[in-house]
């Protein structure tokens, strides 16, 4: 039988409304200026867009512009503006929203990024290649002494876990396999809880997610060794009545990713969690004969990894992807699961999460 986890030093609780961590370079903590304009550049492929529509989608307020060049083929309905008209507006930071094939920085982009950094902007990146490893950007970034925020790249100084028990409420999403929705169920939630008046703040733990939340740290970029460790510094001691909602990353029981989600259980020291699924996956994403797990086997596998930081952790509900089904057959497989495991089951799309919500102690 685990031991259970130390108990630890009673810790100050917090009271402020945000406390974050994450970094955009080896050498400090990131922020990202708000509001935003989403760089969109050439691409002639909308769905090479998909980062700044997430953003858009989740964060619309903090959106008050778009940035494209000719040829794009992308429109997120927002104003059409250069990036020195951003900065004029009021932009602090342009995000280059997108992922193109490779990760590379094309040369049609540099001209509008230089002229972004000179106008004050900040430019903000998740995609693979460091944009400000192009001279002309380094150049302008120097001389006007504004930042190129690389999401992807992890701080120096992240500290081991130490299991210690934190203050606070974390609830975590996990899955039975990778893309199967654990960003946007945890998004959904916090947006549920807000509503209800709650404290509530979604932490992210990848590109797309910290570009949406504005900070983070994309776990998949840290050492092994430190990776538990920074995602308890992702959700530090809160007053009681907080709520951290922690993104997932990976799968426990995938061959490839199941090392993230470990630390993610691990450093995050979950209350509770919410399995996320695709009702269509039948076999888990880039691996050969691997069928993908069932709820069952997600839900112990969870359990069983979780109860060393925290013997209490339970699974509070189900957020499914029923995307390929038609409504009917859809209800029909939420009804059946919910029966089945006794658990609320959601599409955070098509029925909205406030029955997870409902079971939970807020």
């Amino acid at each position: 039988m685990l031991a259970n986890p130390p108990d630890g030093p009673e810790a100050p609780q917090s009271s402020a409304p945000r406390s974050r961590g994450g970094w955009g370079a080896a050498d400090g903590p990131l922020a990202i200026r708000k509001p935003y304009a989403l760089f969109l550049g050439d691409v002639h492929d909308a769905r090479m867009a998909k980062t700044a529509s997430g953003i858009h989608f989740w964060r619309p307020d903090d959106c008050i512009a778009q940035v494209r060049l000719p040829g794009c083929r992308a429109d997120l309905g927002l104003p059409d503006v250069s990036a020195v008209e951003a900065a004029g507006l009021g932009a602090q930071t342009l995000v280059i929203g997108l992922a193109p094939p490779g990760g590379g920085v094309p040369d049609t982009w540099i001209p509008e990024l230089v002229a972004a950094l000179a106008a004050g902007l900040d430019i903000a990146s998740g995609m693979h290649a460091r944009v400000a490893d192009r001279a002309a950007v380094g150049a302008a970034m120097r001389a006007r002494g504004t930042r190129v925020l690389d999401v992807r790249r992890a701080p120096a100084d992240l500290p081991v876990a130490t299991g210690r028990k934190r203050t606070g409420k974390r609830l975590l999403t996990v899955g039975t396999d990778c893309g199967v929705g654990k960003m946007f169920a945890a998004l959904a939630l916090e947006r549920e809880l807000l509503r209800r008046g709650c404290r509530a703040d979604f932490r992210a733990t990848g590109q797309t997610g910290i570009l949406i939340a504005g900070d983070g740290i994309c776990i998949d970029a840290v050492v092994a060794d430190f990776a538990a460790g920074a995602a308890e510094v992702l959700s530090p001691d809160n007053s009681p009545d907080h709520w951290d909602v922690i993104e997932g990353q990976g799968s426990l029981l995938h061959p490839s990713y199941a090392g993230v989600t470990l630390s993610l259980l691990h450093g995050s020291q979950p209350d509770h969690l919410v399995v996320c699924h695709d009702a269509s996956r039948e076999y888990m994403v880039g691996v050969d004969g691997y069928r993908t797990p069932t709820l069952e086997e997600c839900i112990e596998a969870n359990l069983r990894a979780g109860r060393l930081v925290n013997r209490g952790i339970n699974v509070v509900g189900l957020c499914v992807n029923t995307s390929s089904m038609p409504e009917p057959e859809a209800r029909r497989y939420l009804d059946a699961a919910a029966r089945r495991l006794g658990l609320p089951a959601c599409d955070p799309v098509r029925t909205g999460v406030a029955a997870i919500v409902d079971s939970l102690d807020v």
